[in-house]
């Protein structure tokens, strides 16, 4: 396993992560256990906002928090000077429980309900990225009854298809996301979205997917949205200080991915703004991005203990995990592929090929297919890599399986930021109908 920032295996040949024994954490919080890299978290946004500054452009760095969304990681995204990215009413609330800058807050999200718009609202959020019209209509009607003004920038999808999987690829003609500028329905929300008293339109925002490993799908949409903004300013005379170029970076997950630097993507992104958009405006626009994954995924690492294990000689040997697809859905939703090791006998040389199984009640519930470990036993504890992004964010009830814990390691100490889900949460909202009761029954 590819050890990423902190990690390391220690004198006692226990995998190691911010300074703190793997070992000694399942003792302390269980299995299994989401662990979070504080450190390479930290690192990484400070290498996303040096490279902007670099660039001599205004810019803002906003933490897609769909990839991650606890309360410790907005107080984290606030002290690195993040904006933050949020999706739904509960990762706002979230937010807001964390005393994050509202004004640094935008709203994202194709299918906004009011409920969710009124929230937004109340709280005076930074920005609302705007979807479509039914959304723009919405967001102005509210807005008005309350005289409040509201700062949006307009989805486009600009026809670039990034070379990732497609069911996170978003910025071709044929997604649920956004208005096509290929078709006019993007110059057509430009042309109401100006004429709306309570709402500013400060710009556009496009994203062509995730899990990039190249600079050329950017650039190219770089180059679509400032064609597209010259032929604004023509038609409608009307200008954007502010352009998203959205997220999407890759991380490694596994032999064979090969991301680029952070510092290349940003200037892969400004070198085409500054060529593209000049003499649009008598200012350069004002760059925001939102890295998610890229930010997080690296620095998450999920322990498991070993429990039941199964050979079929000739066939296949499954070892069996004490957690599976119920907190990472990943492998069974894209076949994605992880790296892993035994955390508690990380120095010994590998004997045999195992598959890692899940135990939730499905044929489908495999973590890793064919990875080499030492011979493996009962017991042992297995680390899974570079977890960090949509795995905790993703991670379900499903056979009434309760989510981990989540803690933070730095510097030889760990913070507990999500307690272990207990029976109890399992069963909080339920409620047996009066008519169900034994009671009832027996009379």
């Amino acid at each position: 396993m590819y050890l990423h920032g902190t990690s390391k295996v220690n004198e006692s040949g226990h995998l190691e992560i911010g300074g703190c024994d793997t070992v000694q954490l399942k003792e302390e919080y269980g299995t299994p256990l989401y662990i979070v890299d504080e450190t390479l978290v930290r690192k990484r946004a400070r290498e996303y906002m040096d490279a902007f500054r670099a660039s001599g452009l205004k810019f803002q760095v906003a933490y897609a928090s769909k990839a991650f969304s606890v309360t410790a990681m907005c107080a984290l995204a606030e002290q690195e000077g993040l904006s933050l990215d949020v999706v739904s009413d509960g990762e706002l609330y979230t937010a807001l429980q964390a005393g994050f800058p509202t004004e640094r807050i935008h709203f994202h999200g194709n299918n906004k309900t009011p409920n969710e718009i009124e929230m937004a609202l109340d709280a005076r959020i930074g920005c609302f990225v705007v979807d479509n019209l039914i959304e723009l209509q919405m967001l102005q009607a509210m807005a008005g009854e309350r005289n409040q003004q509201v700062n949006i920038l307009l989805r486009v999808t600009p026809g670039v298809e990034a070379h990732t999987h497609e069911y996170i690829s978003t910025g071709q003609t044929d997604s649920k996301f956004g208005f096509d500028i290929g078709n006019g329905a993007a110059l057509e929300a430009i042309e109401r979205a100006v004429k709306q008293p309570n709402l500013k339109l400060l710009g556009l925002h496009s994203h062509i997917g995730s899990q990039i490993f190249e600079v050329e799908g950017f650039q190219m949409a770089v180059e679509r949205v400032a064609a597209f903004a010259k032929e604004v300013k023509s038609k409608l005379n009307v200008v954007f200080p502010v352009v998203n170029l959205g997220g999407g970076f890759g991380i490694r997950y596994f032999e064979g991915d090969t991301p680029l630097q952070v510092s290349q993507y940003v200037k892969a992104i400004t070198d085409g703004v500054k060529l593209h958009f000049a003499g649009i405006a008598e200012e350069l626009p004002e760059i925001w991005v939102e890295p998610g994954r890229s930010m997080v995924g690296e620095a998450g690492t999920t322990l498991y203990t070993v429990g039941a294990i199964k050979n079929i000689p000739g066939v296949r040997k499954y070892v069996s995990v004490d957690g599976g697809m119920t907190d990472n859905p990943r492998p069974a939703l894209y076949d994605s592929k992880y790296e892993a090791m035994l955390a508690n006998r990380a120095n010994e040389a590998t004997e045999e090929t195992v598959s890692i199984a899940g135990k939730a009640c499905e044929s489908g519930d495999m973590l890793i297919w064919d990875l080499d470990l030492p011979q493996v036993e009962s017991g042992d504890l297995l680390a899974v890599s570079c977890t960090g992004a949509y795995n905790y964010s993703m991670a379900s009830n499903y056979n009434r399986i309760r989510r981990p814990a989540v803690v933070f390691v730095q510097n030889g100490e760990s913070d507990l930021v999500v307690r272990r889900e207990s029976n109890e949460d399992i069963v909080r909202n339920d409620i047996i109908p009066a008519r169900m009761s034994k009671q009832t029954i027996n009379s």
